[in-house]
C-alpha cells in the first residue's frame, strides 16, 4: 500500500473521520516507513540473493515494521494524530 493509498482511504476527508480511522491511519503510515527503512537498509548489502529469498526478507520486513508501529513504533504515529487533531480543531465548521 502506497502512502498515497493510506491518505485517500482513511484521510480524504478529516472532519467526518474518528478519531480510531486518524490512529489507524497514522499507525498504517508509520508501518510504511518503517518497512521502507528496512527495505532501504537490506538493499544497502551487497549480498547476492535469489528471489525466494529476497521476498522471505521483504514479507519479515513487513511484519517487523508492523510489530515495530503497533507497540508504538518510532512516535510519529502519535505525531501524525496530533497535527490531524489540531488541524481539525483550527478548521472553520
Amino acid at each position: 500500500m502506497t502512502i498515497a493509498a493510506i491518505g485517500t482511504q482513511t484521510l480524504g476527508d478529516t472532519t467526518k473521520n474518528s478519531p480510531e480511522k486518524m490512529k489507524d491511519a497514522a499507525r498504517q503510515f508509520e508501518t510504511l516507513l518503517i518497512g521502507e527503512m528496512l527495505k532501504n537498509a537490506r538493499e544497502g548489502s551487497t549480498n547476492e540473493e535469489d528471489q525466494t529469498t529476497t521476498s522471505i526478507k521483504e514479507m519479515s520486513e513487513q511484519q517487523l515494521a508492523g510489530a515495530m508501529a503497533a507497540g508504538g513504533g518510532l512516535g510519529l504515529a502519535k505525531l501524525v494524530v496530533q497535527g490531524l487533531q489540531t488541524r481539525n480543531r483550527s478548521a472553520p465548521n
